[in-house]
């Protein structure tokens, strides 16, 4: 005769895993929505560099035309759906229901940044030499080249980086961007933020860049108007229903989405070693 009967508790509120779940990099973007179609044009207008001129021999003025560039992000359908039999959910713990929305509509949500790193990836503005940790003179480095390139680097609102956590994580220990002199925001105190503002650039941490981890970690610094993003309109498609033929309940996540690279001398690739803290 057994003298115990030990119960075991289950918890039925669940504890959401980590993952990204949620798009820091399409508000980086010049964006677009797409009512109907595959594709959306972006118009880049500029004067192409002109100079004034003087009148000529005849008292007229030269004439000169815009220079004008139609970039075409194509979109693609992209969609999540997650399934679990009826008993699947009235047997296992938690609100199965509630945890397929949920991550469904963090798979699609993870894509949208994952489009826009994959068109960053195709600038071939970037800094020369051999990849090393992240410091101010590399973060000086790359706000001159996007200086010299004449991008409006004065427009702090639509300047981004977006880098990995081990950048941030050299950043951290930089006495110039935790100095209350040189920040706005004080990153190591107050409130919990999506992004820091520093040495003229708004900080994007990102665990989805390429070669995470490694000493080829990319990271990016750009302006705004260097990269496009479209999607459908309405954005996120979110549905979920049950199928009362076959029991079993769905929740689908989906989205119509393309990024294109607008103005290749405004965003700078920097090859980042991160791999003695990976």
């Amino acid at each position: 005769m057994a003298e115990t009967a030990f119960q075991i508790q289950y918890r039925q509120e669940f504890v959401a895993g980590f993952e990204v779940n949620t798009s820091l990099l399409r508000s980086t973007t010049v964006t677009e929505a797409v009512i109907k179609g595959n594709q959306a044009t972006f118009l880049v207008a500029d004067s192409g560099g002109a100079t004034t001129k003087t009148r000529g021999a005849n008292g007229r003025i030269p004439t000169r035309g815009d220079n004008l560039n139609q970039f075409t992000a194509t979109l693609v359908e992209g969609h999540d759906l997650a399934e679990r039999t009826n008993f699947n959910l009235f047997a296992s713990q938690g609100d199965g229901r509630r945890i397929m929305q949920m991550t469904s509509m963090a798979v699609v949500n993870r894509s949208i940044d994952l489009d826009i790193l994959g068109e960053l990836a195709n600038t071939t503005t970037s800094l020369s030499g051999a990849a090393v940790p992240a410091s101010l003179a590399l973060v000086m480095r790359a706000r001159t080249k996007l200086g010299n390139n004449q991008v409006p680097i004065e427009e702090i609102d639509n300047m981004f980086a977006v880098v990995s956590p081990a950048f941030m994580g050299y950043l951290l220990q930089v006495p110039e961007f935790v100095n209350s002199q040189w920040v706005d925001v004080k990153p190591l105190t107050g409130p919990a933020r999506k992004m820091l503002r520093w040495a003229g650039f708004n900080w994007v941490e990102s665990p989805l860049i390429s070669g995470l981890g490694t000493n080829a970690e990319l990271c990016y610094f750009y302006h705004r108007n260097g990269i496009g993003h479209a999607v459908n309109t309405g954005e996120i498609m979110a549905m979920a229903d049950y199928n009362s033929e076959q029991d079993y309940s769905w929740a689908r996540t989906s989205i119509y989405q393309g990024s294109k690279m607008l103005q290749n001398k405004g965003v700078v690739k920097v090859t980042h070693d991160g791999s003695a803290y990976a």
